[in-house]
């Protein structure tokens, strides 16, 4: 398989629930990420757009779903 259609990074069902406000700031998410793929983040004030970016660089964990890393190119 080709690298750059080879998955590098994918969430299956995440969602993020504040420990202090119980609300639910990230709600079922999927996203993969292929290999030398160029990424956005879009959304309004108060969206996650923070929350997920810490998720995806591990300073933060889902409440709930899963997360896999295969870091070879």
């Amino acid at each position: 398989m080709a690298d750059d259609k080879k998955v590098i990074f994918s969430m299956t069902g995440v969602t993020k629930t504040s420990s202090r406000t119980g609300k639910t700031v990230l709600k079922d998410i999927y996203l993969s990420f292929f290999y030398g793929a160029k990424i956005g983040i879009l959304g309004l004030n108060g969206a996650g757009k923070s929350t997920l970016l810490r998720i995806i660089g591990g300073l933060e964990t889902p409440t709930s779903g899963a997360m896999a890393v295969d870091g070879s190119p």
